[in-house]
């Protein structure tokens, strides 16, 4: 039994067909890839950001919120690094342990939401020794 011969034309059909199949999987893995930081009441756990917005600007060695009063429920915490090393967010208090935002590079951004309940929250970075340099503040809710 002879093999049909396959054309020219088939060929470029086909390799056309297979790279465009292959950046269109390129284009969805770099889509689906994630990475915006956000993290709900433990480290590790991501969930879409929601909440009342707080801004908090970062430099060496000071956090800054935009807002210092707060009533129990959702919170997203919006950290810019405005310094010129790499810093972090993390909040810890009832009901919330370790969440933080990824390392945020000089002049990026990066987010954590959480919802807070009745009681006293530290909101601080956790890179390196900023804690103990003074990004550290006590926020309290209800």
């Amino acid at each position: 039994m002879a093999i049909p011969a396959i054309s020219a034309h088939t060929t470029r059909t086909a390799l056309r067909t297979t790279a465009g199949a292959f950046c269109a999987a390129l284009v969805l893995a770099a889509c689906s890839s994630g990475g915006g930081g956000q993290a709900s009441g433990s480290a590790g756990t991501t969930q879409a950001a929601s909440g009342t917005r707080v801004t908090v600007t970062e430099s060496e060695f000071m956090l800054k919120l935009s807002r210092t009063s707060f009533t129990p429920g959702t919170y997203t915490f919006v950290a810019h690094n405005a310094g010129k090393i790499t810093h972090a967010l993390s909040i810890d208090g009832p009901g919330v342990e370790d969440a933080r935002t990824k390392d945020i590079p000089a002049g990026h951004s990066a987010t954590v939401t959480v919802t807070l309940k009745k009681g006293t929250y530290d909101v601080y970075c956790p890179v390196d020794s900023h804690q103990q340099m003074g990004m550290d503040q006590h926020i309290k809710a209800g």
